[in-house]
């Protein structure tokens, strides 16, 4: 860590997901090895190819969103806005006149508004331009939920939106960590959003042969590592973390939940889709937050891998987490939480650095569910099928979306 930066630290959850709706229900759905995976019920998906996704059940933002509002507005923005809420009510920080413009907002999607650009392409050609909603373009543009998010909680610090895709959470959080390193602000809600399961997106990334297509039997498509995997399961929902300058944090009294001590990212200029052979840009970006956060790979005790179950993705990103943690690869627990919540895409960096905070907390490690025949090419220690009891001090978090973005996020034990 570089001299006179800050020290940034976590304080505040919120989590909307496939497996839970609120962050005590997804811890519970993480350790409960939940499976969030099941038939589209959002549309009909019987013309597809493939006709299942992991979708946010029994989603009520009523509590936290005028029904009113919540009308207009995208499904994305309506789950970024109701786990920023969550994050803040869990730090218990407040947001007045006099501190709003040191609160800030990040909050990264990597598709925004689909849902909304889908249904008012309808509109257009079956009623007419006259008769498409004046919300078209505001909901559908991927800054949305931070725009809707500062509006809803005051915040009128440094406010921006990142789209990377898959990678957009998570470099959502380490630009959010960096502005506080450098005393741009005193806190920040960061993470990620996103609502793709629609007929557009499905269609999509059929198309482009991302998806698994294990229709016969959904609850397990979702396998990362696994010798059988097929590819990866689309999911959607919201992580949102609040960060602080340990200063700014200890002076109000509050709970410190972890230390966010390093941010990697690199590009593999490589493919669209396909990563980087041998996973070079994702170990760079390891190797950068290992660097950043002054990490000797010998003490990471625990990696929540992309692992996203598609045959590319994870066997390059095992060779990627071998080729920065040298021997401490083999000797770590490494799982994929996607195993349980599908590819939230933009969002999924958001819930998986929720999912690493509230690790180091109760010292245990998610599992790969859906684990059942070995790859020999992912030889890590993925945590098979069930939750680990296992002692944690410093976690990292991977992150490598289309366009080759890479991001890896580095987490500490305060306690």
């Amino acid at each position: 860590m570089v001299e006179g930066l800050q020290r940034v630290v976590v304080t505040g959850l919120g989590a909307v997901t496939p497996i839970g709706n609120s962050v005590a229900d997804y811890w519970d759905g993480l350790t409960s090895s939940r499976n969030g995976v099941a038939g589209i019920t959002l549309f009909d998906a019987s013309r597809h190819a493939c006709r299942f996704a992991a979708e946010v059940e029994a989603f009520d933002p009523s509590g936290f969103i005028e029904p009113k509002e919540a009308k207009r507005w995208d499904r994305f923005c309506k789950f970024g806005v109701v786990a920023a809420k969550q994050a803040l009510i869990h730090a218990g920080l407040d947001i007045t006149p006099e501190n709003a413009d040191r609160i800030g907002i990040i909050i990264g999607s990597g598709v925004g508004g689909l849902l909304m650009m889908e249904t008012q392409a309808h509109v257009l050609e079956g009623k007419g331009p006259s008769r498409v909603s004046p919300f078209t373009v505001p909901m559908m543009i991927p800054n949305m939920a931070t725009g809707l998010a500062a509006i809803a909680v005051g915040a009128k610090g440094p406010s921006s939106a990142v789209s990377t895709a898959c990678a957009a959470g998570s470099n959502a959080i380490g630009d959010a960590f960096r502005l506080l390193q450098l005393g741009k602000a005193d806190a920040m809600l960061c993470g990620g959003a996103e609502s793709a399961i629609t007929p557009l997106g499905v269609a999509g990334f059929a198309s482009a042969k991302a998806l698994s297509f294990r229709n016969d039997d959904p609850a397990t498509a979702s396998r990362p590592f696994d010798r059988d995997r097929d590819g990866f399961v689309i999911g959607e929902g919201a992580g949102l973390l609040v960060l602080e300058t340990l200063g700014h944090a200890e002076a109000r009294g509050a709970t410190i939940l972890a230390e966010i001590v390093g941010y990697g990212t690199t590009c593999d200029a490589h493919h669209i889709t396909s990563p980087t052979p041998g996973g070079v840009g994702g170990a760079a970006a390891m190797r950068l937050a290992l660097e950043d956060g002054g990490i000797d790979p010998c003490v990471v005790d625990y990696v929540n891998a992309h692992g996203t179950s598609t045959p590319a993705n994870d066997s390059n990103e095992t060779a990627a987490i071998k080729s920065a943690l040298g021997d401490r690869a083999l000797k770590i627990p490494v799982s994929s939480t996607k195993s349980m919540t599908g590819h939230l895409l933009g969002g999924s960096g958001g819930i998986e650095a929720v999912a690493c905070v509230l690790a180091l907390q109760h010292n245990v490690v998610p599992p790969t569910i859906n684990y059942a025949n070995p790859d020999p090419d992912c030889d890590l220690d993925v945590v098979p099928n069930t939750a680990r009891d296992h002692k944690l001090e410093t976690v990292l978090s991977n992150s490598f979306g289309f366009g080759g973005h890479n991001v890896c996020l580095a987490f500490r034990s305060m306690g």
